[in-house]
């Protein structure tokens, strides 16, 4: 598996580094979503065949960390063309992709991803939103939480379960629910954190959806959505590792110029070993980052599963150490609006906390990898 990028890999990686430093921190999602849409950004991941660029995960990440990189990370990126155009892709019929795929590669329409659930947590199996047979059409009702962009999206694909017949027990199923369907209600949730998506609570109260609304086999279950899942943590990586990058440079910058006696604070070692650490953390991060996504692309989706776990947990901790460190180089500045770091301090929580918390990601390690007994 190599670990060097490939000259494509580079020329891309050049290309939206620009994009993003024409935008930059105080970018307007729209238009950085609509230019990134025009120059093929968006859609890079999904088939050629339905107008993307015929990539993967691989190629979609470092879009992704780029542009966090510059300081203006599209969020909607993780979950429209990663997850959501991902699972289409591969499971959905003709008619699903050739209905959404073109739409979501060039930007024209956007699709949220419902899983989380109130009293669910990270636990797939207590999802409690169901879905029942009404002759040929489906049912939902249940709940989610912290469901991004809802409000932008022409439609969320929803985590549901259904019953089996030959067992009783409920497996997972995913639908595609328009955001104008009778009964799909949203409410935003007020959060502290700044960020152009907004996060919302969703209601739906018996959903009649049509039959071709399931998206796959109603008997594949937890492939499919770990066909989506996978690809989250990927890019979540991909979202903490841009935020680091950006709150690091902020710092070098800062400690390169910032003279307090004779010479810039960037010279003492107190000041400069910790931003050097910070970057190892990142660049570390980065390696297991592209080892799950090339995993991943290979159609290896339990060594891709292990990968981005791994991945997602390393690339949290790195985010938050250098956030952290950044925004303690810079001392006040650090908190003030304009070096744009102090909003960086939440922000790099949720690279902890979703879309996994990294202690479940260390229970998915002891007993997945290391063969220890489960605790729960």
């Amino acid at each position: 598996m190599p670990t060097i990028e490939t000259d494509e890999h580079k020329a891309l990686r050049s290309a939206v580094a620009a994009l993003g430093k024409r935008h930059g921190r105080a970018y307007d999602r729209e238009a950085l979503w609509s230019e990134a849409a025009k120059l093929g950004y968006l859609g890079v991941n999904l088939p050629e065949a339905y107008g993307g660029g015929g990539g993967g995960i691989s190629e979609l990440s470092i879009v992704l960390e780029e542009l966090g990189a510059a300081g203006c990370p599209l969020l909607m990126l993780v979950v429209s063309p990663a997850i959501c155009g991902t699972v289409i892709a591969r499971f959905g019929t003709d008619a699903q992709k050739q209905h959404w795929l073109p739409a979501l590669a060039d930007g024209t329409r956007l699709m949220a991803f419902g899983i989380t659930e109130p009293d669910a947590g990270s636990n797939s199996h207590r999802i409690t939103t169901t879905a029942r047979k009404d002759g040929d059409d489906w049912i939902l009702t249940g709940r989610k939480v912290f469901i991004s962009g809802v409000d932008l999206a022409d439609a969320t694909l929803v985590v549901g379960r259904t019953e089996d017949a030959r067992t009783g027990r409920l497996k997972p199923c995913l639908f595609i629910v328009p955001r104008d369907a009778p009964g799909f209600t949203r409410r935003p949730i007020d959060m502290e954190l700044a960020a152009a998506e907004k996060q919302f609570e969703l209601t739906l109260d018996d959903v009649r959806l049509p039959a071709d609304a399931l998206v796959g086999d109603e008997d594949a279950g937890l492939l499919q959505l770990f066909a989506g899942l996978n690809p989250e943590r990927i890019m979540t990586a991909a979202f903490a590792i841009g935020m680091g990058r950006h709150a690091l440079a902020k710092a070098v910058e800062y400690a390169r110029d910032r003279q307090v006696w004779n010479t810039p604070i960037g010279a003492h070692q107190a000041i400069a070993h910790p931003l050097a650490q910070a970057h190892i953390d990142l660049e570390l991060a980065r390696l297991m980052m592209q080892k799950a996504a090339a995993l991943y692309d290979a159609g290896d989706d339990t060594g891709a599963g292990e990968a981005a776990n791994m991945a997602k947990y390393a690339a949290g901790e790195a985010c938050v150490k250098a956030v952290d460190q950044a925004v303690h180089t810079l001392g006040g500045n650090g908190l003030t609006r304009e070096f744009g770091l102090a909003s960086l301090i939440t922000a790099s929580r949720v690279a902890r906390i979703a879309p996994v918390s990294r202690e479940m990601i260390l229970n998915y390690v002891s007993h997945q990898t290391l063969g220890l007994p489960k605790s729960y």
